[in-house]
């Protein structure tokens, strides 16, 4: 969701932004611009579309100058136009800037410019190079201008300056929003974003609330929020951590559904010490609560069954967009487990920031790395299952699934044996599996005039009906539902009609017969059932089978064939299950 990146150096500048940028795609947006400087001009050019597409139309990589700054933007704040596309100009046209984040008194600050400022976009972002401009004709210094800026915004913000008058420099602002600053051998950078370095830099600096980088070709200066300079320490870019193409598979969730048996194996790569470290904590808190979005969050709800089904210790999952209205009750006796695949989800950051400021301890489980909730965290543990480029996830899920299994067998001594199993189950869906889905391909492509589907399951498989819906309906734009079977005779059923899909999630054990009881209150009502067990019923009009495993362990197993009906049910629709509409990898303002 938006990503920016700057570099100032000692060759051209539009290549070096452009690749940058190509390495923040995954996040996803709507448009694309870069400002460079030459002779102490900025040129501005910008577009609506995927960045190949504004770079051809726009001639982006033949921009001149050694100084620049890029952005791809995810509309938040007026619509996805041109106009409102980055980057943003002020009147003159001689400061340029490229945002992330919300100005949330945006209106206010529009108010206060319009007597002396034009302004030409509907996005909050227009306030900052006007209010920059202003400053600078004051007499400050585009570092003091920017600082001076950056104390009337309101919200969450990252930002990156250019001005004629300072031809040589980037001046980058944040707070709140992840910001960092890359050294390289041919000159110096800035993003949103670790991965944009790749290929670029070895090494990088973090920037922290309120501080200010002046970053030019031979060295970057970094002031504190008193306009003191501060000495900033440096990181290593993790030269594993590379954007990857799909270029062997037709779409990027294909592959990396395909990916899992090893995102499995990955993610079990575990330091035990650490995970018997946590396993104590979780034993020994007053309160344990996970947090977490999306499909995160679906794989926090099985994380909490398993810590009281293996582990016998309850805890309790709150969304992230409403963990701060449950703050008071958090302790210095409370851990908080954070779940965030990209470890920059804006809800989530709020939240671990308000418990740690409450005492509480912090565990948080993120697939990349140096982000702001690894800072932020006591324990960080990497899913390890590598970059994660749909929007839609599935990996990352099941990798996920894998930490949960491990800590909650931590509590109780079993983690080698359990190591040992999933080991197995991720063979047996390499085998099993991934080999043998042309009935789920028919299937998919069967039901694609269906304009609703139910996914409902009890017990852990509840989570997972969950997750189903989700991706059903993120990439297929099918109106879909995940719940407990038992709920269906509390309102569900008053919308079953003739033919109405129905996913019943049902192992062989002891919600079995249960569920088929469920199932039959909807087949009654003209409800087609399809079954997704290890064990056929004559109740189910198709059957999705279900290798046999230990009951505990069938939702890691069952989760892959539903993963590719919603990819399948995407391409029946002529849908590119990468990136649906309106929707971003990585959600970094709230």
């Amino acid at each position: 969701m938006c990503g920016l990146t700057g570099y100032c150096g000692h060759e051209p500048a539009a290549p070096k932004i452009l690749q940058g940028l190509k390495l923040l795609e995954y996040r996803g947006y709507d448009s694309a611009g870069l400002a460079t400087l030459h002779n102490n001009k900025i040129t501005s050019r910008k577009a609506i579309g995927h960045l190949k597409d504004v770079e051809s139309k726009q001639n982006l990589s033949q921009l001149k100058g050694q100084v620049g700054i890029g952005h791809v933007r995810w509309a938040t704040h007026g619509r996805a136009t041109e106009l409102n596309a980055h980057p943003q100009l002020d009147c003159l046209g001689g400061v340029a800037v490229v945002h992330n984040g919300v100005i949330e008194n945006a209106t206010e600050l529009r108010t206060l410019l319009s007597g002396r400022h034009r302004f030409v976009s509907d996005t909050d972002t227009e306030v900052i190079p006007h209010l920059i401009a202003d400053h600078l004709r004051e007499g400050l210094t585009l570092s003091m201008a920017a600082q001076r800026t950056a104390g009337q915004l309101q919200g969450p913000y990252a930002f990156l300056v250019i001005t004629e008058s300072n031809p040589d420099i980037i001046v980058a602002c944040c707070k709140d929003m992840p910001l960092l600053i890359g050294i390289g051998d041919a000159g110096n950078y800035a993003a949103s974003d670790v991965i944009s370095f790749s290929g670029a830099c070895s090494q990088f600096m973090v920037l922290d609330h309120g501080e200010v980088a002046v970053i030019s070709a031979k060295e970057v200066k970094v002031y504190d929020q008193w306009n003191q300079q501060i000495i900033k320490p440096l990181e290593i870019v993790e030269s594993k951590w590379q954007q990857t193409n799909a270029t062997e598979y037709p779409y990027f969730m294909y592959k990396e559904i395909i990916e899992q048996p090893w995102a499995i194996s990955q993610a079990l790569l575990q330091n035990f010490h650490q995970l018997n470290q946590i396993a104590t904590l979780i034993q020994n808190a007053e309160q344990v609560i996970f947090t977490a979005c999306g499909t995160s969050r679906h794989a926090a709800l099985l994380g909490r069954y398993l810590f009281s089904k293996v582990g016998k210790r309850f805890s309790d999952v709150i969304i992230g967009s409403e963990f701060m209205y449950y703050t008071d009750s958090i302790t210095d006796g409370t851990l908080v487990i954070a779940v965030s695949q990209s470890g920059e989800t804006a809800d989530i950051i709020e939240g671990v920031r308000a418990a740690r400021q409450q005492g509480a301890k912090i565990v948080s489980i993120v697939n990349r790395p140096n982000t702001q909730l690894s800072r932020l965290s006591d324990h960080v543990l990497h899913l390890n299952c590598g970059p994660e480029t749909s929007v839609a996830a599935t990996k990352s899920f099941t990798a996920e699934l894998v930490i949960f299994y491990l800590l909650s067998h931590a509590m109780i001594g079993e983690l080698e044996s359990v190591t040992n199993y999933l080991r197995e189950v991720a063979d047996l869906i390499e085998e099993n599996i991934l080999h043998n889905n042309t009935n789920i391909e028919a299937l998919a492509y069967e039901q694609q005039h269906c304009d609703k589907c139910y996914f409902i399951a009890r017990g852990s498989n509840l989570h997972i009906a969950t997750e189903a819906a989700l991706k059903l309906k993120e990439i297929a734009y099918v109106h879909s539902e995940g719940m407990p079977a038992g709920e269906l005779k509390h309102g569900t059923l008053a919308l079953v009609e003739e033919g109405t899909p129905f996913m019943a999630i049902c192992p062989h054990d002891h919600t079995f017969q249960d569920v088929i009881t469920n199932v039959n209150e909807a087949k009654s009502r003209g409800a087609y059932i399809i079954g997704v067990s290890d064990q056929c019923d004559p109740i189910f009009d198709k059957w999705i089978e279900i290798p046999t495993v230990d009951p505990l362990y069938f939702g890691l197993v069952s989760i892959i064939p539903l993963q590719l009906f919603a990819y399948y049910s995407a391409l029946a629709r002529g849908l590119n299950p990468d990136k649906p509409r309106n929707l971003a990898k990585s959600v970094t303002v709230k």
